[in-house]
């Protein structure tokens, strides 16, 4: 029994079949051609398809509470395949292409999927055994290509026998999305039809004057709650996502696809910070002069904006500079980009400001894939540098002060709503743990609420450490603007129970390149990380930025450097790039434990 009262559409068969009545001919996803052109796909050509393959698969069986599981990148098959099996009231189990084969197998086997899709020949030849050893696997299809074994050949089937999709009730399962996790196998998280259209609802109602004439580069993958969160809401606006083709190509894909909107991770303008920050101090002079000017400018409008004051002055050299300078920044992103929702890590204030100034300001928000995934959101009636943002619509959360120091001002999160999921996935006591009896999820975050009603995310509970002295250390953040420095690729820190914290860096290796050859140095990676004067230069850098910003118990005594990067392969990150703590200690702990004697 539903206990909220739910906007409509409140399941995604109808969100999606609202659009390709509304908008039929517009486009809809763009998928980058043999020569470099993005080519579109219009809501009633995927509409179509989304008909055929539902009826392909209901003739092989499958039907109300079954698993339709794929693994495969961003794309139009994607969609369609996730669209037509919630319309057959099954769910969809979403897995990254770049996996390990055991946990694919494992996830396969812990979600009881009848049918596979595979996105590539070489995937499928890595898992076609799967169904002699997995019972409930029937079927394993080929995405690209045609005839027998492919998704095709299944809506040829079907455009055969056309079957009508169903209404799911709003506490259907839609989606099983698999969390990364830090520790363990990964867990399962059932998420209903309610959960995700809510969530959009509220998306919606912070950003009202967002409609069908609205373009967004997808950048984050479907596997993930953020991702697809993205999907459904473009789709329910009207509006077109077309494919980055992968990252390297992200510049070119913004330049070719012009997004008016971005749902984005912090890294993404961190770099790009970083590299105009990088370039303006090479260049120096006129141009260095400009900026810096510009800044500033642009820094004392938003201030005197603030206080509902302007000043000419300020504003004529902004105008000025704006057109010579933070235009050419714009168009990085295709020059039409009018705001960003950014999500999953901290967004450096001083870094959104820079964006904000210039026209691009940055929402961030908050939330997890247990809440699929929005808790709270920046939108631009209510937008303040630094928080998360306010609560979305129809949610709740209380701060529990319980398990926290006693003079703290903050507590966990404990979030309440039609966005909380149904529980994990086979996983009774996991459920138990984080569910409190009257409906809500721990989310295992700190935070505070100021007096406008703004949440400030403080720590993570099962990261925090006491020191030796007793001092809470909270490494994310520490770890977040260490990452700033642009010599820095990663870095972690250690303290727990010591006297004092340490920070292992992994160096990012083309910034290192061109230190040593602004400063005569080898180039050979190896070499040049282990001279103590390079390692000086950069710990100076990062211990300068910390002061001021953090007690000086936090900032970290000793440094050590490794040159090996973080990955999926070696197991060091998880899929949404967080890290393996106890992965990391494990391998490192030698290290670690030397930089106290």
């Amino acid at each position: 029994m539903v206990q909220f009262q739910l906007d409509k559409p409140d399941n995604l068969v109808e969100l999606f079949e609202n659009s390709v009545k509304r908008f039929p001919h517009k486009p809809y996803l763009g998928t980058k051609d043999n020569d470099g052109e993005y080519e579109w796909v219009t809501y009633d050509e995927t509409g179509i398809r989304v008909d055929n393959l539902r009826a392909g698969l209901s003739g092989i069986g499958i039907k109300k509470g079954d698993a339709v599981g794929i693994i495969s990148n961003n794309s139009t098959d994607w969609a369609v395949g996730h669209f037509a099996t919630v319309g057959l009231g099954a769910f969809y189990v979403p897995m990254y292409e770049a996996e390990l084969v055991q946990v694919w197998e494992y996830i396969i086997k812990d979600s009881g999927l009848k049918v596979l899709f595979v996105s590539r020949q070489d995937i499928y030849n890595k898992i076609k055994d799967f169904p002699s050893k997995i019972p409930t696997l029937e079927k394993i299809y080929l995405i690209p290509g045609e005839g027998e074994g492919t998704m095709s050949k299944l809506e040829e089937a079907g455009e055969k026998s056309p079957v009508e999709s169903i209404r799911p009730d709003p506490e259907d399962v839609a989606a099983l999305i698999y969390t990364s996790g830090t520790t363990g196998d990964p867990k399962g998280v059932l998420l209903m039809h309610m959960n995700w259209t809510s969530n959009h609802h509220a998306r919606a109602k912070g950003f009202p004057d967002y409609n069908e004439n609205d373009r967004s580069l997808s950048l984050l993958p479907w596997a993930h709650c953020f991702g697809l969160g993205e999907l459904h809401s473009m789709t329910a606006f009207g509006a077109s996502l077309g494919f980055m083709e992968n990252a390297t190509t992200v510049v070119d894909d913004m330049a070719k696809i012009r997004p008016t909107f971005l749902v984005a991770v912090p890294r993404i303008f961190n770099r790009v910070y970083d590299m105009i920050v990088t370039k303006v101090n090479k260049d120096g002079g006129i141009k260095k002069l400009l900026f810096d000017t510009g800044v500033e400018a642009a820094k004392q409008r938003r201030i005197l904006a603030e206080q509902g004051e302007s000043s000419l002055v300020a504003n004529l050299k902004f105008n000025i500079i704006d057109k010579i300078v933070f235009q050419k920044i714009r168009d990085l992103f295709g020059g039409r980009l009018r705001g960003s929702l950014t999500g999953s890590a901290a967004m450096n204030p001083e870094i959104s400001r820079f964006f904000y100034d210039i026209g691009i300001p940055l929402y961030d928000a908050y939330g997890m894939t247990e809440t699929t995934p929005g808790i709270t959101m920046n939108c631009p009636d209510s937008f303040r540098i630094g928080s998360v943002g306010p609560l979305m619509d129809k949610i709740r959360v209380e701060i529990d002060k319980s398990n926290v120091e006693p003079d703290a001002l903050d507590g966990e999160i404990i979030c309440y709503g039609p966005n909380v999921m149904k529980g994990y996935h086979n996983k009774p006591e996991a459920t138990n743990e984080v569910m409190t009896r009257d409906g809500g999820v721990r989310t295992g975050d700190r935070g505070r609420f100021d007096k406008d009603g703004f949440l400030w995310i403080t720590g993570r509970i099962k990261e925090q450490f006491k020191l030796e002295n007793g001092k809470y250390v909270f490494p994310a953040a520490l770890e977040e603007d260490i990452c700033l420095n642009h010599h820095v690729q990663n870095a972690v820190i250690f303290g727990a129970n010591k006297p004092f914290n340490i920070c292992m860096i992994i160096p990012e290796q083309s910034a290192l390149t061109d230190y040593a050859q602004k400063n005569n140095l080898p180039t050979d990676p190896k070499t040049l990380i282990e001279r103590e004067d390079v390692q000086k230069a950069i710990t100076a850098e990062i211990t300068d930025s910390l002061k001021g910003k953090y007690g000086s118990y936090e900032i970290p005594r000793k440094f050590f450097f490794i040159l090996e990067p973080f990955t999926l392969e070696n197991g060091m990150l998880t899929q949404t790039m967080k890290l393996k703590r106890h992965k990391i200690r494990e391998k490192y702990n030698n290290k670690i434990e030397a930089m106290y004697k």
